[in-house]
Order: C-alpha cells, then sequence, then structure tokens
C-alpha cells in the first residue's frame, strides 16, 4: 500500500529562472497548495538546463522527500532534459510511448502542418511512468512511483501547469494520502506595519512550536498565518485537534489586533469591501496615483465608475489644496454617476514618500483623511491606492471579520 506522503521537494527547471531571465511563481503556487494540505514542503529548488545538475538534484530529492515535483523542461528543444534527467537519476531508459506519439502528431494534424522531429521527445515515457494530458500545451506530464517515492513533472508555463496540477494531480495525491491533519488560517491586516504586528504579538505567540503564528509582509497586506497541528493528549489521555488549537491562536491574534483585520485568507479587497457595502455601488476618483485606485477595484462587480485625472508624481497638490480637490470630487461623484458610494484619493510628493488625501460619501455622509504613506514613485502610488481602500472599509456599517 502507498505511504502517505508527508514531506515534498519542488524543482523548478530552467537556466531562464537561475539567470533572472524570469522568477519562477510555480514554486509558490505549488508549495502554497501542498502547505495547506499538511505537506512539509523542505525545500524549492531552481535548476540550470543542464543534465548532470538536474539529475543530481533529482537523486537527492528523492533521498529527502516522498513526493518531489518539477516543474519545466518538458519542451522539445535540445535543452529541455527533465525527462532526461529523471531517466538519468532513476537508471531507466524512455522509450516513445505510441499513444502519446499518435496525439502529438494529430495535434499538429489538426494545426495544418507537419509535427517536427524534435518534438517527438514529447512522447518518452519511463518504465513505470504514467503520462498526465495536457490539454493546453503539447507537453504531458508525468507521474512515477519509484521505490516509495513518487515523482511528478510538469510543464513549465503556468496556463499549462495550474490546471494540470489542480485538475489532474492534487485529486489523485489526496486519494493516495497527503499531509497530516493540519489547520490554517490568514488574517489580513491593514493600517499597521509588520514590525508592529511582531511587536504586539510578542515573541512568546511568534516563537510558539505549535500553532505556528507567523507575519508576512504582502503588496496589499500583512498577513498574520496561523499554521496548527494536533497535540496528542497525555498519558493517553484525549488530545487536541488541529482546529482547535488554530482556533484558540485566532482568538489570542484577533484580541490583541482585532481593529486592523479586514479579511481572512486569500479574500482580496475588492472582496472584502464588497462584504461590507452590500447592495451599494461605487464610483472613484483619483489624481496622482496613475488609476491604480481603480486597477485595484477593477472586475468587482460594485465597481461602477472610476475617474482618473493628471498624470502622477505630483508635487503642487499637498496639504489643504489636495484635500478641497478630494472633498470637492467626492462631494459630485453620487450625482454625475448615480452610484450610492463616492471615494476620492489624492497623491502628492512629500519628500521622499507620499502623501494621500482621502474623502469619502456614504450615506450621505463625507469624511476626509489625510495619510502619509512610505515611498514615492509606483510603491507611493500603489499604496495611496490601498490606503483609499482602508479609509473606505472603515466608513462603511461595520461588518467585522470574526
Amino acid at each position: 500500500m502507498a505511504t502517505t506522503l508527508h514531506r515534498a521537494v519542488i524543482l523548478a527547471v530552467g537556466s531562464e529562472l537561475t539567470t533572472g531571465e524570469t522568477r519562477d511563481t510555480n514554486g509558490g503556487d505549488l508549495a502554497a497548495d501542498l502547505s495547506r494540505l499538511g505537506v512539509h514542503v523542505v525545500r524549492v529548488e531552481l535548476l540550470p538546463d543542464e543534465l548532470d545538475a538536474a539529475a543530481t538534484a533529482i537523486r537527492r530529492a528523492i533521498d529527502d522527500a516522498d513526493l518531489v515535483v518539477s516543474t519545466g523542461g518538458l519542451g522539445p528543444t535540445p535543452d529541455d532534459l527533465t525527462r532526461e534527467a529523471v531517466a538519468a537519476a532513476l537508471r531507466l531508459s524512455p522509450v516513445v510511448d505510441p499513444d502519446l506519439e499518435r496525439q502529438l502528431v494529430h495535434l499538429f494534424e489538426r494545426r495544418g502542418v507537419r509535427m517536427p522531429e524534435t518534438n517527438r521527445k514529447q512522447a518518452w515515457l519511463v518504465p513505470g511512468a504514467e503520462a498526465l494530458p495536457n490539454p493546453h500545451g503539447t507537453a504531458p506530464g508525468w507521474w512515477l512511483d519509484h521505490d516509495g517515492t513518487l515523482l511528478v513533472t510538469l510543464p513549465g508555463p503556468p496556463r499549462e501547469l495550474l490546471p494540470m496540477w489542480r485538475e489532474r494531480v492534487l485529486p489523485r495525491l489526496r486519494a493516495r494520502g497527503l499531509g497530516a491533519e493540519v489547520a490554517v488560517r490568514t488574517l489580513r491586516l491593514t493600517g499597521i506595519g509588520e514590525s508592529y504586528v511582531a511587536e504586539a504579538l510578542g515573541e512568546a505567540m511568534l516563537r510558539a512550536g505549535n500553532p505556528v503564528v507567523a507575519t508576512y509582509a504582502r503588496p496589499d497586506a500583512v498577513d498574520v498565518r496561523i499554521t496548527a497541528r494536533p497535540e496528542p493528549g497525555e498519558d493517553g489521555g484525549p488530545g487536541r485537534s488541529a482546529a482547535e488549537l488554530e482556533a484558540e491562536a485566532e482568538r489570542r491574534v484577533l484580541a490583541v489586533l482585532g481593529r486592523y483585520v479586514f479579511a481572512r485568507d486569500d479574500e482580496t479587497w475588492p472582496e472584502a469591501l464588497g462584504r461590507r457595502l452590500g447592495s451599494r455601488r461605487v464610483a472613484t476618483w483619483e489624481r496622482g496615483t496613475g488609476g491604480l485606485l481603480a486597477a485595484t477595484l477593477a472586475g468587482a462587480p460594485w465597481f461602477l465608475h472610476g475617474e482618473v485625472v493628471g498624470g502622477t508624481d505630483r508635487a503642487d497638490a499637498a496639504g489643504e489644496t489636495g484635500r478641497a480637490n478630494a472633498r470637492a470630487a467626492v462631494e459630485a461623484l453620487p450625482a454625475v454617476t448615480g452610484t450610492d458610494v463616492g471615494l476620492a484619493v489624492e497623491a502628492s510628493l512629500r519628500g521622499g514618500d507620499t502623501l494621500v488625501e482621502i474623502a469619502v460619501r456614504v450615506d450621505g455622509t463625507i469624511h476626509t483623511e489625510q495619510r502619509t504613506v512610505f515611498l514615492a514613485g509606483e510603491q507611493g502610488r500603489r499604496r495611496a491606492a490601498l490606503a483609499a481602500c482602508a479609509v473606505l472599509w472603515e466608513a462603511l456599517a461595520p461588518d467585522p471579520v470574526s
């Protein structure tokens, strides 16, 4: 019977990753999915398109984990060497699978072109390997059990990798037995920096072994992530479940930082604002932000109108002038757009930081606020847009995350 998979290594193959030409996002996505399912990700490793280096990394990963997932290197060109590296690491010989070959040939025939001979390696399998279909490209993945270790190879392009991973691989991993019982909760905070969050929580909470409480500074929030595993009882008595331990830690975090929590887990700013808005609709006006407020809210069903005025990095709208501009704009928005809520923001440079004037009109009441956000340029403008979201969230009828 196959053993439950508890430890994983993720190998991202491609010289474009090791030279910095492309950033690896696949490894983070896979690691996040596995971690949520109770699998300990030992490491995420970047590898060049070199056969010996990749084969050595695969052998080392097999020693360190019971699940090895590779991304990239499944293309048809000579520098796509993941298949060769797996075969070399396991001392197996790849052969062309007739069914895969027919599928590839048919794919090119549908396009009205001849299949290049170099694509034939995409029909390779080693003994014991199963092909993972790839409806979004020409490179099938592999699923291979080898002496108690499961190897999964995935294509590199995210548009091919993610559907294969979530539709083909994850269901099979769950059916096989994946990870240990784990409870994970992420609390998303606004209006407070990561260092202040860490100070408020204290070392006793942040250094506890179980649950693990960790802070992460994200572009749009500070996240507090709680990860709990079950604890056995003493002397054979009943223990405590992961869910119980997570809930207890969450209550302690909320007691200290609850007023800053605007969302949970993967919830975004548009989703958090939508929860408080209910049936109300929003129009925005912005100057000096480069349209980043409208870009942040784009796609939300309650966001009906966004007006962007002027350029970026303004230095002449600070103080009362900027506040008057934001207030005048927010007063006009509902009448012009027929919306229920107006949000206006004007950003201007102040030294190396960004001064933000924000006005919100909710249920006929106008609230103005001035904030200074760290940094100027693109980051300052983005933080100005997020500050406007935070002020709107605070101005709406309370619907605390509980």
